[in-house]
């Protein structure tokens, strides 16, 4: 399977999912079938994946428009209008033609999610992705929001830097059911989800967070390549503030005595934005799968 490279394959092995891994690998393709263009163009937010050409560090971000902001244009290609603000750390990735992007569309209303990962190409009104990769996800872990509202008028506030995790950031991330994680490979960067209970994700120190590996579609594209390259990016949002909190680092998979699957992750730098999104969401309903409690 083409999809998958030696860091993918290391993990499927160990875990004894190849069989199961290449079944599901049948699904991802390079074109953007009708179904799921029209699943772009109903969407508010898109989440971002790439590594800043500059530092090399791997960061995930979120841009927000109206909805057709995002659309397919082309069979393999989606074109993006508007992009984040000046001081996010993917600026000059964005502006960096060919740079490998991954991206993933979330619609927490239906429990639904599109991952489409390629290369960028700049444009006068924002961007656009030509697809290597196009697939869907199942609603696991995944929490339902029912509505949203947009906030008009309302700049973001200045972004506050730092090297470590800061109390009051513990807390926004301790409260977390969802985050984003960004990886890379070579000639490549991949956007996925991770969800849970509010506590899913622990900060082990003000330089470190971990969360447990919960079962997922077997593909272990973002394990698969944090054990090639382990610099990652992680993106929280308040849902119900706009505040985004992004962090670069790097993260490592541990597994347990009984194969239980721990990612740590190490904190290099933070961006933490007051009202950077205009979208105010209701409140969660959380999903089914998720574990009860966590150890």
């Amino acid at each position: 399977m083409g999809i998958y490279h030696a860091g993918s394959r290391a993990l499927q092995d160990r875990v004894g999912v190849r069989d199961l891994a290449d079944h599901v690998g049948r699904s991802v393709g390079e074109g953007i079938r009708s179904v799921a263009a029209a699943f772009l163009e109903l969407q508010p937010q898109l989440v971002l994946a790439a590594a800043d050409p500059a530092s090399g560090a791997v960061w995930a971000s979120v841009i927000a428009g109206t909805p057709g902001f995002v659309r397919a244009t082309g069979p393999r290609r989606i074109s993006v209008t508007g992009g984040p603000a000046p001081a996010d750390p993917l600026t000059a990735a964005l502006a960096t033609p060919h740079t490998p992007l991954g991206t993933i569309a979330l619609d927490p209303r239906t429990r639904r999610r599109m991952r489409l990962n390629g290369r960028l190409r700049p444009t006068p009104r924002g961007f656009t992705v030509d697809a290597d990769q196009v697939f869907a996800n199942c609603p696991k872990y995944l929490q339902r929001r029912e509505t949203y509202e947009t906030v008009p008028g309302r700049p973001p506030g200045p972004p506050r830097h730092g090297t470590e995790i800061t109390p009051d950031q513990a807390g926004f991330v301790t409260a977390a059911d969802t985050f984003f994680l960004a990886s890379v490979r070579e000639g490549g960067a991949d956007a996925s989800h991770r969800g849970g209970n509010p506590g899913f994700v622990r900060v082990v120190s003000p330089g470190e967070l971990a969360w447990r590996d919960y079962p997922g579609n077997a593909m272990f594209l973002s394990l698969g390549n944090l054990m090639a390259d382990p610099r990652a990016g992680l993106l929280f949002l308040g849902w119900t503030t706009g505040r985004t909190l992004q962090l670069t680092g790097e993260a490592r998979t541990e597994f347990g005595p009984d194969g239980e699957r721990t990612v740590r992750f190490t904190v290099t730098h933070t961006v933490d934005t007051p009202a950077a999104l205009p979208l105010r969401w209701s409140a969660p309903e959380y999903s089914p799968a998720n574990p009860d409690r966590d150890r």
